[in-house]
């Protein structure tokens, strides 16, 4: 009985460490301790107050709660940055009176990757998503939270997926 036990103990040890360290987000880190998220400017020939420090702090967040990397203002083995190239409200559905039912808010950025533990991973990429609302809203208050927490959770998770995500 106790030779079981042994057994079974060995075994679960075995099988825990020789997987190594696992990421439920899919995250390949590689040999990395810590990131950099440069402040992301706002060059959108439309300028929304705010947008470029939202955005810059959504990725970190995101970044740190789908990792254990450090983050660090500079000296980062994995490095983002880039500036916002698009902010653009557009009509996209009209009424029967040729009024618009439906406006979109279109976020884009430009992004650059530096990985410096492994150069070959490196890209510039623009990465870019919308968001619909009714014509009659105005996109203040909730309306551009919701937009926002929408766009912002679409491009971040997109720029994890193509600089960390080993899918």
């Amino acid at each position: 009985m106790r030779s079981i036990k042994y057994i079974l103990l060995y075994s679960l040890s075995l099988l825990v460490f020789s997987c190594g360290i696992y990421s439920f987000t899919g995250a390949d880190t590689g040999n990395a301790k810590s990131f950099q998220v440069n402040f992301f400017q706002n060059n959108a020939p439309l300028i929304e107050p705010q947008l470029d420090i939202d955005f810059t702090n959504a990725l970190q967040d995101l970044i740190v709660n789908q990792t254990n990397l450090d983050l660090v203002t500079s000296g980062g083995d994995l490095v983002f940055e880039g500036e916002i190239v698009e902010y653009r409200i557009a009509p996209m559905t009209a009424t029967a009176d040729s009024r618009a039912a439906q406006n979109r808010l279109t976020i884009g950025v430009n992004v650059r990757y530096f990985n410096t533990l492994d150069e070959e991973k490196d890209f510039e990429q623009r990465f870019s998503f919308f968001y619909d609302y009714p014509a009659n809203d105005q996109l203040t208050g909730s309306t551009k939270e919701a937009a926002f927490a929408e766009i912002f959770e679409r491009i971040t998770q997109d720029i994890f997926n193509t600089s960390l995500a080993n899918w």
